[in-house]
């Protein structure tokens, strides 16, 4: 059965003209495919969706059995966040076609989120993290290749960026202190700040880097025509190198690019970083967000404790 969802296009348009970014647009779409091809496998027409239609969506997305947007079997299970993403995702287009006076198939109301899980947060130490960012100088063969890759890990770890913001940067955002101005989720707009080490490994890039057509930063190097190359590095080329480095480094804690940001925060707030500080330069709108990602260490926690406990004499 091929099955179509009412009004999407008119939905994303919606979304578009309420200034969302394109990759929130993108993952829109993305998880109502999901949705769409869900009803297809159970032979469900969308005006004919029930409270169980979507207790067994709930179920299907946490089972392995459940299709990528893709049409691929999923290699591995949902965590709770991402599930609850796909289920806002459906609660949005829900009160969108409620909110256009068509007629509702279900409340909204009827799509439950699911109880997340608290996982301790997995930080690696502060000497892997370094290693990993220093590791393009020593693992690169090819030299503009190995200072671009270091000044992407440098800059990451020194602003927090996420990666999307890293890639779409472009040389005009960033002012001769180091400041950087940044366009980032939700279309918010902030300040980041790169450190004098991340200046310098930027610079290093730049000497070799020269003069392009293209206006982003970060570039791909494919060839004798590389200088001609408009486009830019993909997130998915950085977190394999990412992924590559860590294990030739023999890092047994998994690392990624959010993992560069997320001990960005952690180990700012071991420091002392007030938490609220920490928040604006993540570009989070809510504090309880940044509390997720300033866990500090067991072995900080120990230290504060034995540190500041009243009685501990």
């Amino acid at each position: 059965m091929k099955v179509q969802l009412p009004h999407l296009d008119d939905f994303l348009l919606h979304l578009q003209t309420d200034n969302y970014s394109e990759e929130t647009i993108y993952n829109y779409e993305r998880d109502l495919e999901v949705f769409r091809d869900f009803l297809e496998e159970v032979n469900t027409e969308f005006e004919k969706i029930d409270k169980k239609t979507i207790l067994n969506y709930k179920a299907y997305l946490t089972s392995r059995d459940r299709k990528t947007p893709k049409n691929q079997k999923g290699k591995k299970k949902l965590v709770s966040y991402s599930i609850n993403r796909m289920l806002s995702s459906l609660r949005s287009y829900l009160k969108y076609l409620i909110d256009m006076d068509y007629k509702p198939v279900i409340s909204p109301d009827a799509v439950k989120l699911v109880r997340t899980e608290r996982k301790h947060p997995q930080v690696a130490e502060f000497k892997e993290l370094v290693k990993l960012i220093e590791s393009p100088s020593k693992l690169e063969r090819n030299k503009i290749i190995a200072l671009r890759n270091r000044a992407m890990l440098e800059m990451l770890f020194s602003t927090g960026m996420r990666i999307s913001e890293l890639v779409n940067l472009k040389r005009t955002q960033i002012d001769k202190t180091g400041r950087i101005f940044i366009m980032g989720k939700g279309k918010k707009e902030r300040f980041v700040y790169l450190t004098p080490r991340a200046q310098k490994h930027l610079n290093n890039y730049l000497e070799v880097r020269g003069e392009t057509d293209s206006p982003y930063l970060f570039i791909p190097y494919r060839g004798k025509n590389a200088q001609k190359d408009e486009k830019k590095i993909s997130p998915n080329y950085l977190q394999e190198k990412i992924k590559r480095y860590r294990e030739l480094l023999g890092i047994n804690v998994p690392i990624s690019a959010h993992s560069l940001r997320h001990g960005f925060a952690t180990y700012l707030a071991e420091q002392g970083a007030n938490p609220a500080a920490i928040q604006i330069l993540l570009g989070h709108e809510s504090l309880d967000t940044t509390t997720r990602y300033v866990h500090a260490s067991d072995r900080y926690a120990e230290k504060t404790h034995r540190k500041f406990h009243p009685l501990k004499e």
